[in-house]
Protein backbone atom coordinates (compact mmCIF):
# COMPACT_ATOMS: atom_id res chain seq x y z
CA UNK A 1 0.00 0.00 0.00
CA UNK A 2 2.48 2.84 0.79
CA UNK A 3 4.25 1.41 -2.47
CA UNK A 4 1.71 2.45 -4.17
CA UNK A 5 1.15 5.58 -2.56
CA UNK A 6 4.92 6.45 -3.37
CA UNK A 7 4.25 5.33 -7.24
CA UNK A 8 0.92 7.45 -7.23
CA UNK A 9 3.21 10.70 -5.74
CA UNK A 10 5.91 10.42 -8.31
CA UNK A 11 3.74 10.17 -11.01
CA UNK A 12 2.17 13.13 -9.97
CA UNK A 13 5.59 15.42 -9.41
CA UNK A 14 6.63 14.66 -12.61
CA UNK A 15 3.37 15.73 -14.29
CA UNK A 16 3.52 18.57 -12.58
CA UNK A 17 7.26 19.48 -13.45
CA UNK A 18 5.86 18.76 -17.31
CA UNK A 19 3.42 21.18 -16.96
CA UNK A 20 5.22 23.83 -15.57
CA UNK A 21 7.91 23.69 -18.76
CA UNK A 22 5.48 23.79 -21.22
CA UNK A 23 4.09 26.79 -18.90
CA UNK A 24 7.43 28.62 -19.06
CA UNK A 25 8.06 28.04 -22.67
CA UNK A 26 5.01 29.21 -23.60
CA UNK A 27 5.70 32.45 -21.90
CA UNK A 28 10.11 32.56 -23.43
CA UNK A 29 8.79 32.22 -26.64
CA UNK A 30 10.07 35.14 -28.30
CA UNK A 31 7.43 34.35 -31.43
CA UNK A 32 4.64 35.36 -29.83
CA UNK A 33 4.75 38.80 -29.97
CA UNK A 34 6.40 39.14 -33.42
CA UNK A 35 4.54 40.95 -36.30
CA UNK A 36 2.62 38.77 -38.75
CA UNK A 37 5.54 38.05 -42.02
CA UNK A 38 4.80 40.55 -44.79
CA UNK A 39 2.46 38.70 -47.47
CA UNK A 40 3.93 40.19 -51.26
CA UNK A 41 1.34 39.71 -53.94
CA UNK A 42 2.29 40.17 -57.42
CA UNK A 43 0.10 42.09 -60.08
CA UNK A 44 -0.04 41.85 -63.32
CA UNK A 45 2.73 43.89 -63.75
CA UNK A 46 6.16 41.92 -62.66
CA UNK A 47 7.75 45.16 -61.28
CA UNK A 48 4.45 45.91 -58.80
CA UNK A 49 4.02 44.19 -55.71
CA UNK A 50 1.42 44.87 -53.28
CA UNK A 51 2.21 44.46 -50.00
CA UNK A 52 -0.08 43.57 -46.35
CA UNK A 53 2.33 45.30 -44.35
CA UNK A 54 3.91 48.36 -46.20
CA UNK A 55 5.27 49.43 -42.82
CA UNK A 56 7.54 46.81 -42.54
CA UNK A 57 9.31 48.84 -45.38
CA UNK A 58 10.67 51.62 -44.14
CA UNK A 59 11.49 54.51 -47.02
CA UNK A 60 13.94 57.22 -47.64
CA UNK A 61 13.56 60.33 -49.80
CA UNK A 62 16.01 60.83 -52.61
CA UNK A 63 18.95 63.58 -51.14
CA UNK A 64 19.91 66.13 -53.63
CA UNK A 65 23.97 66.20 -55.06
CA UNK A 66 25.38 68.97 -56.99
CA UNK A 67 28.75 68.13 -58.56
CA UNK A 68 30.61 67.60 -61.82
CA UNK A 69 30.17 64.52 -63.64
CA UNK A 70 33.15 62.17 -63.26
CA UNK A 71 34.68 59.75 -65.24
CA UNK A 72 37.03 56.78 -64.26
CA UNK A 73 39.29 55.33 -66.43
CA UNK A 74 42.54 53.17 -66.47
CA UNK A 75 45.58 53.67 -68.64
CA UNK A 76 49.39 53.33 -68.58
CA UNK A 77 52.52 54.90 -67.76
CA UNK A 78 54.60 55.50 -71.25
CA UNK A 79 57.76 57.54 -72.91
CA UNK A 80 57.05 60.51 -74.62
CA UNK A 81 58.25 59.64 -78.01
CA UNK A 82 59.75 62.65 -79.34
CA UNK A 83 62.02 62.15 -75.75
CA UNK A 84 63.33 58.67 -77.38
CA UNK A 85 66.24 59.03 -79.08
CA UNK A 86 68.26 56.13 -80.57
CA UNK A 87 71.82 56.11 -80.00
CA UNK A 88 73.72 54.81 -83.75
CA UNK A 89 77.13 54.16 -85.05
CA UNK A 90 77.82 55.31 -88.72
CA UNK A 91 80.90 53.69 -88.71
CA UNK A 92 80.75 49.54 -88.47
CA UNK A 93 83.26 47.62 -86.34
CA UNK A 94 83.36 45.50 -83.36
CA UNK A 95 83.04 47.10 -79.41
CA UNK A 96 85.60 47.36 -77.75
CA UNK A 97 85.06 49.30 -74.74
CA UNK A 98 81.15 49.23 -73.56
CA UNK A 99 80.44 51.87 -70.52
CA UNK A 100 76.50 51.73 -70.04
CA UNK A 101 73.81 49.63 -69.65
CA UNK A 102 70.12 48.90 -69.74
CA UNK A 103 68.30 51.29 -67.37
CA UNK A 104 71.66 53.42 -66.37
CA UNK A 105 71.06 56.82 -65.86
CA UNK A 106 73.67 59.18 -68.51
CA UNK A 107 74.32 62.45 -69.72
CA UNK A 108 74.79 64.56 -72.54
CA UNK A 109 78.05 63.26 -74.70
CA UNK A 110 78.82 60.24 -71.80
CA UNK A 111 81.01 57.95 -73.27
CA UNK A 112 77.97 54.76 -74.06
CA UNK A 113 81.09 52.40 -75.88
CA UNK A 114 83.80 52.32 -78.51
CA UNK A 115 83.80 50.89 -81.44
CA UNK A 116 87.18 50.06 -83.58
CA UNK A 117 86.44 50.44 -87.01
CA UNK A 118 87.88 49.40 -90.28
CA UNK A 119 86.09 52.55 -91.83
CA UNK A 120 87.52 54.66 -89.46
CA UNK A 121 91.12 53.51 -90.70
CA UNK A 122 90.17 53.75 -94.35
CA UNK A 123 88.97 57.26 -93.50
CA UNK A 124 92.21 58.14 -91.84
CA UNK A 125 94.28 56.90 -94.82
CA UNK A 126 92.12 58.82 -97.69
CA UNK A 127 92.47 62.19 -95.56
CA UNK A 128 96.12 61.40 -94.98
CA UNK A 129 96.61 60.69 -99.13
CA UNK A 130 94.35 64.77 -99.88
CA UNK A 131 96.46 66.04 -97.02
CA UNK A 132 99.39 65.39 -98.79
CA UNK A 133 97.85 65.77 -102.38
CA UNK A 134 96.78 69.21 -101.38
CA UNK A 135 100.18 70.17 -99.73
CA UNK A 136 101.94 69.32 -103.78
CA UNK A 137 99.39 71.42 -105.10
CA UNK A 138 100.28 74.23 -103.09
CA UNK A 139 103.73 74.10 -103.74
CA UNK A 140 103.19 73.80 -107.76
CA UNK A 141 100.64 76.63 -107.79
CA UNK A 142 103.35 78.80 -106.00
CA UNK A 143 106.23 77.55 -108.39
CA UNK A 144 103.96 78.28 -111.24
CA UNK A 145 102.77 81.89 -109.87
CA UNK A 146 106.51 82.63 -109.50
CA UNK A 147 107.02 81.53 -113.10
CA UNK A 148 104.02 83.56 -114.52
CA UNK A 149 105.24 86.55 -113.08
CA UNK A 150 108.77 86.60 -114.61
CA UNK A 151 107.52 85.34 -118.10
CA UNK A 152 108.93 81.74 -118.01
CA UNK A 153 105.74 80.40 -118.19
CA UNK A 154 101.88 80.77 -120.00
CA UNK A 155 98.59 81.57 -118.26
CA UNK A 156 97.05 78.31 -118.76
CA UNK A 157 99.66 76.78 -117.17
CA UNK A 158 99.32 78.51 -113.76
CA UNK A 159 95.38 77.84 -114.52
CA UNK A 160 96.24 74.20 -114.28
CA UNK A 161 98.39 74.77 -111.01
CA UNK A 162 95.18 77.02 -109.29
CA UNK A 163 92.92 74.38 -110.28
CA UNK A 164 94.32 71.81 -109.28
CA UNK A 165 95.40 72.98 -105.71
CA UNK A 166 91.26 74.03 -105.72
CA UNK A 167 90.70 70.40 -105.96
CA UNK A 168 93.10 69.55 -103.29
CA UNK A 169 91.83 71.40 -100.95
CA UNK A 170 87.85 70.24 -101.82
CA UNK A 171 89.20 66.66 -101.50
CA UNK A 172 90.81 67.62 -97.88
CA UNK A 173 87.43 68.97 -96.47
CA UNK A 174 85.62 66.35 -97.94
CA UNK A 175 87.99 63.86 -96.41
CA UNK A 176 87.44 65.96 -92.70
CA UNK A 177 83.98 65.65 -93.16
CA UNK A 178 83.61 62.09 -93.75
CA UNK A 179 85.19 61.33 -90.16
CA UNK A 180 83.74 63.80 -88.44
CA UNK A 181 80.31 62.36 -89.69
CA UNK A 182 81.79 58.59 -88.42
CA UNK A 183 82.67 60.17 -85.54
CA UNK A 184 86.37 60.05 -85.54
CA UNK A 185 88.86 62.72 -83.74
CA UNK A 186 91.10 64.55 -86.42
CA UNK A 187 93.24 65.67 -82.96
CA UNK A 188 93.54 61.76 -82.07
CA UNK A 189 93.64 59.84 -85.46
CA UNK A 190 93.11 56.42 -84.29
CA UNK A 191 90.88 53.98 -85.86
CA UNK A 192 88.60 53.58 -82.56
CA UNK A 193 85.45 55.87 -82.47
CA UNK A 194 83.72 56.96 -78.78
CA UNK A 195 80.17 56.52 -79.30
CA UNK A 196 78.38 59.38 -77.14
CA UNK A 197 74.74 59.84 -75.36
CA UNK A 198 72.85 62.43 -77.72
CA UNK A 199 71.13 63.27 -74.64
CA UNK A 200 70.57 62.69 -71.21
CA UNK A 201 68.05 60.54 -69.61
CA UNK A 202 67.35 56.83 -68.94
CA UNK A 203 68.72 53.95 -71.37
CA UNK A 204 65.20 52.08 -72.20
CA UNK A 205 67.10 49.74 -74.79
CA UNK A 206 70.27 47.56 -75.61
CA UNK A 207 70.93 45.68 -78.36
CA UNK A 208 74.66 45.65 -77.96
CA UNK A 209 77.19 43.85 -76.04
CA UNK A 210 80.91 43.82 -74.92
CA UNK A 211 82.87 42.45 -78.01
CA UNK A 212 79.77 42.38 -80.16
CA UNK A 213 79.76 43.95 -83.95
CA UNK A 214 78.15 46.87 -84.99
CA UNK A 215 77.10 47.13 -88.57
CA UNK A 216 75.96 49.69 -91.23
CA UNK A 217 72.66 50.98 -90.20
CA UNK A 218 70.17 49.47 -92.95
CA UNK A 219 70.45 46.05 -91.30
CA UNK A 220 71.52 46.82 -87.84
CA UNK A 221 68.97 48.29 -84.85
CA UNK A 222 69.66 50.68 -82.42
CA UNK A 223 72.79 50.15 -80.17
CA UNK A 224 70.67 51.95 -77.83
CA UNK A 225 67.69 54.04 -76.83
CA UNK A 226 67.61 57.24 -74.67
CA UNK A 227 64.32 58.00 -72.68
CA UNK A 228 64.15 61.35 -71.39
CA UNK A 229 61.76 61.00 -68.40
CA UNK A 230 61.32 64.09 -67.34
CA UNK A 231 58.18 64.26 -69.04
CA UNK A 232 56.17 61.59 -69.68
CA UNK A 233 52.51 60.04 -71.52
CA UNK A 234 49.65 58.28 -70.19
CA UNK A 235 47.87 56.21 -72.31
CA UNK A 236 44.04 55.87 -71.33
CA UNK A 237 41.35 54.13 -73.04
CA UNK A 238 38.28 55.76 -73.28
CA UNK A 239 34.91 53.82 -74.32
CA UNK A 240 33.06 55.65 -77.51
CA UNK A 241 30.05 56.30 -75.47
CA UNK A 242 32.51 58.50 -73.04
CA UNK A 243 34.16 60.71 -75.50
CA UNK A 244 31.97 63.00 -74.87
CA UNK A 245 33.61 63.43 -71.27
CA UNK A 246 37.38 64.24 -72.67
CA UNK A 247 38.39 67.35 -74.09
CA UNK A 248 41.70 68.49 -75.12
CA UNK A 249 43.51 70.83 -72.92
CA UNK A 250 41.41 69.76 -70.07
CA UNK A 251 43.20 68.10 -67.18
CA UNK A 252 42.48 65.01 -65.12
CA UNK A 253 43.56 63.19 -62.00
CA UNK A 254 46.21 60.75 -61.92
CA UNK A 255 46.79 57.75 -59.44
CA UNK A 256 49.36 55.11 -59.63
CA UNK A 257 48.19 51.58 -58.36
CA UNK A 258 51.74 52.06 -56.66
CA UNK A 259 50.92 55.02 -54.91
CA UNK A 260 47.19 55.19 -54.81
CA UNK A 261 47.25 58.27 -52.16
CA UNK A 262 49.46 60.35 -54.50
CA UNK A 263 46.96 62.73 -56.89
CA UNK A 264 49.06 63.84 -59.86
CA UNK A 265 47.65 66.30 -62.91
CA UNK A 266 48.11 65.19 -66.48
CA UNK A 267 46.81 67.44 -69.52
CA UNK A 268 44.57 66.03 -72.17
CA UNK A 269 46.85 66.47 -75.12
CA UNK A 270 45.67 64.16 -78.11
CA UNK A 271 42.42 62.07 -77.89
CA UNK A 272 42.96 59.04 -80.65
CA UNK A 273 41.38 59.47 -84.18
CA UNK A 274 40.76 55.87 -84.70
CA UNK A 275 38.58 53.61 -82.19
CA UNK A 276 40.31 50.23 -81.65
CA UNK A 277 37.78 47.62 -83.37
CA UNK A 278 38.04 44.63 -80.38
CA UNK A 279 37.16 47.22 -77.32
CA UNK A 280 35.89 49.82 -79.25
CA UNK A 281 38.09 52.22 -77.40
CA UNK A 282 40.25 55.32 -78.19
CA UNK A 283 43.48 56.11 -77.02
CA UNK A 284 43.04 59.44 -74.90
CA UNK A 285 47.05 60.60 -73.94
CA UNK A 286 47.49 63.22 -70.64
CA UNK A 287 51.14 64.17 -70.98
CA UNK A 288 52.51 65.03 -67.52
CA UNK A 289 55.61 66.05 -65.35
CA UNK A 290 57.58 63.13 -64.27
CA UNK A 291 58.45 63.66 -60.20
CA UNK A 292 60.87 59.90 -60.32
CA UNK A 293 58.08 58.60 -58.95
CA UNK A 294 56.54 57.29 -62.46
CA UNK A 295 57.91 54.55 -64.18
CA UNK A 296 57.20 53.26 -67.83
CA UNK A 297 54.69 50.38 -67.89
CA UNK A 298 53.05 51.82 -64.30
CA UNK A 299 49.04 51.12 -64.44
CA UNK A 300 47.21 54.10 -63.37
CA UNK A 301 43.55 55.79 -63.08
CA UNK A 302 42.99 58.81 -64.44
CA UNK A 303 39.51 60.65 -63.53
CA UNK A 304 38.29 63.08 -66.09
CA UNK A 305 36.23 66.23 -64.49
CA UNK A 306 33.13 67.76 -66.84
CA UNK A 307 32.87 71.12 -66.88
CA UNK A 308 28.83 71.51 -66.51
CA UNK A 309 28.31 70.73 -62.80
CA UNK A 310 24.92 68.25 -62.53
CA UNK A 311 22.49 67.70 -60.12
CA UNK A 312 21.68 64.14 -59.08
CA UNK A 313 20.00 61.93 -56.93
CA UNK A 314 21.80 59.72 -53.95
CA UNK A 315 20.27 56.76 -51.64
CA UNK A 316 21.24 54.72 -49.61
CA UNK A 317 23.52 52.04 -50.72
CA UNK A 318 21.34 49.35 -49.69
CA UNK A 319 18.05 50.88 -51.38
CA UNK A 320 19.83 49.99 -54.57
CA UNK A 321 19.08 46.20 -55.55
CA UNK A 322 21.80 44.88 -58.41
CA UNK A 323 19.41 42.20 -60.36
CA UNK A 324 20.34 40.28 -63.77
CA UNK A 325 23.43 43.11 -64.39
CA UNK A 326 20.97 45.97 -63.65
CA UNK A 327 20.11 48.54 -61.13
CA UNK A 328 16.80 48.62 -59.24
CA UNK A 329 15.14 50.56 -56.55
CA UNK A 330 11.53 50.43 -54.80
CA UNK A 331 9.47 53.55 -54.61
CA UNK A 332 5.93 53.40 -53.20
CA UNK A 333 3.28 52.90 -55.97
CA UNK A 334 0.40 54.20 -53.46
CA UNK A 335 -2.41 51.68 -52.26
CA UNK A 336 0.51 49.49 -50.15
CA UNK A 337 2.31 48.80 -53.52
CA UNK A 338 5.76 49.22 -54.02
CA UNK A 339 7.17 49.22 -57.71
CA UNK A 340 10.88 48.10 -59.10
CA UNK A 341 12.24 51.01 -61.03
CA UNK A 342 15.75 50.48 -62.82
CA UNK A 343 18.26 53.27 -62.45
CA UNK A 344 21.66 53.81 -63.36
CA UNK A 345 23.96 53.48 -60.39
CA UNK A 346 26.86 55.78 -59.14
CA UNK A 347 29.62 56.08 -57.29
CA UNK A 348 29.93 55.29 -53.50
CA UNK A 349 29.65 58.21 -51.45
CA UNK A 350 30.72 58.75 -48.09
CA UNK A 351 28.56 57.61 -45.07
CA UNK A 352 27.27 53.94 -47.29
CA UNK A 353 25.52 56.59 -49.77
CA UNK A 354 25.73 55.99 -53.44
CA UNK A 355 24.27 58.66 -56.14
CA UNK A 356 22.38 57.97 -58.96
CA UNK A 357 23.06 59.12 -62.67
CA UNK A 358 19.79 58.14 -64.10
CA UNK A 359 16.42 56.68 -63.49
CA UNK A 360 15.29 58.64 -60.19
CA UNK A 361 15.27 62.43 -59.14
CA UNK A 362 15.99 64.26 -55.79
CA UNK A 363 13.57 63.72 -53.14
CA UNK A 364 11.70 60.44 -54.59
CA UNK A 365 11.35 58.15 -51.93
CA UNK A 366 12.68 55.00 -51.98
CA UNK A 367 12.58 51.96 -49.82
CA UNK A 368 15.69 51.95 -48.17
CA UNK A 369 16.56 48.06 -47.71
CA UNK A 370 15.49 46.86 -51.27
CA UNK A 371 16.64 43.22 -50.81
CA UNK A 372 15.07 42.51 -48.11
CA UNK A 373 11.23 43.83 -49.96
CA UNK A 374 13.33 41.39 -52.75
CA UNK A 375 13.51 38.36 -50.79
CA UNK A 376 9.84 39.11 -49.40
CA UNK A 377 8.68 38.71 -53.26
CA UNK A 378 10.55 35.98 -54.10
CA UNK A 379 8.47 34.13 -51.33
Amino acid sequence: MRLRLALVGCLSFAIAVLLAGCGAKAQSDPSAGAPPPAQVVHEGNENLFTVEHPEQFPVAAAEARVAAPELNVTGVVSADVSRNVPVISLASGRVVDIRARLGDQVVKDQILLRVQSSDIASALADYRHSTADETLAHAQLDRAQTLFDRGATAAKDLEVAQDTDTKAKVDVETAQERLKVLGADLNNPVPVVDIRAPISGVIVEQNVTNAGGVKTLDNSPNLFTISDLSSIWVLCDVYENNLSSVHIGEFADVRLNAYPDRVFKGRISNIGPVLDPNTRTAKVRLEMANTGMMRLGMFVTATFHGQTRQRRAVVPATAILHLHDRDWVYVPAGNNAFRRVEVTGGDMLPNNMQEILAGLEPGQPVVRNALVLQNAAEQ
